[in-house]
């Protein structure tokens, strides 16, 4: 592997969400004092939308990082659950002791009992749902219902929901209005632009430990932006490529070259708007020349 040889302490473009490698970039970083001031403030749902791959799973986990000793949370990272294994899955998160013959109403009442304790205790319960998109409407439904238990003073659940674009069609569906009613902040994570990702990729270099200057050249960071699209997982995956090609070659910097195989090795789609548009251009004659043919023979 390429860590001795560039001397890395650690993988710079690993996949794993590894909260030392928080980037404070401006889209992330707004979402992040979103989440912490909502929090502060007792909002009941907050909402944090982005496609796949912009770093919702790592925001999520420095949200949970940050958050001090006056909060007690349940993490559910993989969410499609029925309405009952869902409740039993934040129970579990908030220590509740279980046994399988529980029905819903014992289980509730022991939820709200908890929620109870934890309030009178001085904490602020937060529940985090990643990849909230797949969530039966069922289990959305129960979310909110949970959010119903309160004090004359407070909601006892917080709920911050992190999902895809796909979330927001759920939260259109009639059947949720009451809880799309609740979302009192939402945040939609951007795209990194060409500046955004220098700081990125310069960030995770200098963590990883890389002091040796400008690792990937200018030409292989412009040709790495237009394949990615400013999304970091693929910026991730096709630096580590780059890197491996470095070292295979025995360069000490990422080449435009060894970027383009990369990119190729990936198959990521690095047409340009210009090609896209002369594409469209002709597929779009090739239909109107075939519908022409079709008229002329008499067919429509």
């Amino acid at each position: 592997m390429y860590l001795e040889y560039f001397k890395f302490n650690e993988l710079p473009f690993g996949l794993t969400p590894n909260v030392g490698f928080f980037c404070q970039l401006k889209g992330h970083q707004e979402a992040l004092n979103v989440l912490l001031f909502s929090l502060k403030n007792g909002e009941g749902f907050i909402k944090i939308i982005g496609e796949v791959g912009l770093g919702k799973t790592l925001l999520c986990r420095k949200l949970l990082n940050s958050l001090g000793e006056g909060y007690v949370t349940a993490y559910i990272p993989n969410p499609d659950l029925n309405p009952l294994e869902l409740r039993k899955a934040i129970a579990r998160e908030l220590g509740v002791e279980l046994n399988s013959m529980q029905d819903q109403h014992e289980l509730l009442g022991l939820l709200n009992a908890k929620l109870l304790e934890l309030n009178h205790a001085g904490k602020r319960i937060v529940l985090v749902i990643d990849e909230a998109q797949a969530l039966p409407i069922e289990s959305l439904e129960a979310v909110r219902l949970l959010t119903n238990l309160e004090t004359e003073k407070a909601k006892l659940l917080q709920v911050v929901l992190f999902g895809q674009p796909e979330l927001d069609r759920h939260l259109n569906n009639p059947l949720l209005r009451q809880l799309k009613q609740r979302i009192t902040f939402s945040y939609y994570l951007p795209l990194l632009s060409p500046e955004d990702m220098d700081t990125y990729i310069f960030h995770r270099l200098a963590i990883a430990g890389y002091s040796s200057g400008s690792l990937f050249s200018k030409k292989a960071r412009k040709r790495l932006y237009k394949a990615s699209k400013g999304v970091p997982r693929i910026i991730n995956i096709l630096s580590h490529k780059a890197l491996l090609l470095a070292y295979g070659a025995g360069e000490k910097i990422v080449s435009p070259k060894m970027m383009k195989l990369a990119i190729r090795d990936t198959h990521v789609d690095v047409f340009s708007d210009k090609k896209y548009k002369l594409s469209l251009w002709i597929i779009g004659t090739l239909m109107a020349g075939v519908l022409f043919l079709y008229w002329y023979k008499g067919i429509i």
